[in-house]
């Protein structure tokens, strides 16, 4: 397995943001819920350490909370990870102009159903586990990656959900997954990233 991106997800503070930002992609959150919460201003002091593609992770914003992101963020991407419908998807898209990865909650193969109806609208898909309590994303469960097995998709996707060092490099060969998402497997506490072990997950997938 060669060329897997890593997405490193709820980065809070300089040492985290420091480590990861030899990955491709690095995740900020803005959900009031998750122990993994900031600001927008908290986040733009953050992205001054590292020169990943940034993204903002948000449930279903209102445009006055995306405008907020975007006037003291300006991230890359946009990840929407509550129950937006394609519709809503271009509205953000055409009015913010950044390129949006959807995130779907995967529990049984029929739930990809709904992916293609979102091919017109999003430029990346993210699976995560879907946790028994709906809380969205970060919640460290793992679903079957047979369900990903020989699948395609119009669009880049990613694999979320439990992910952590030892269980990568099945994930990977499972789902046949290119790119990859993690949060809660690196943390030492919930919400608190450990540097060392952020360093050492990117160096394990670069070396799968």
């Amino acid at each position: 397995m060669t060329g897997t991106s890593v997405k490193i997800c709820g980065l809070t503070t300089p040492e985290a943001v420091q480590a990861a930002s030899d990955a491709e992609y690095n995740g900020f959150i803005f959900y009031e819920k998750s122990v993994r919460n900031i600001s927008p201003d908290e986040a733009a002091k953050l992205k001054i350490h590292t020169k990943a593609k940034t993204v903002a992770v948000v449930v279903n914003p209102s445009d006055d909370f995306l405008n907020k992101i975007v006037t003291e963020f300006n991230p890359d991407y946009f990840q929407l990870h509550g129950d937006e419908s394609p519709k809503r998807i271009s509205e953000i898209k055409n009015k913010f102009k950044k390129p949006i990865i959807k995130a779907f909650n995967i529990s049984a193969s029929g739930d990809l159903d709904e992916v293609t109806t979102y091919q017109d609208s999003a430029d990346m898909f993210l699976f995560d586990a879907k946790a028994p309590s709906g809380f969205p994303g970060g919640n460290g469960i793992v679903f079957d990656w047979k369900i990903l097995a020989g699948k395609t998709f119009s669009k880049p996707w990613f694999i979320s959900g439990g992910l952590n060092i030892e269980n990568i490099a099945k994930a990977l060969q499972i789902s046949g997954a290119t790119m990859l998402d993690i949060s809660s497997g690196l943390e030492s506490a919930p919400g608190v990233k450990n540097p060392q072990l952020i360093r050492k997950f990117i160096d394990k997938v670069r070396n799968i």
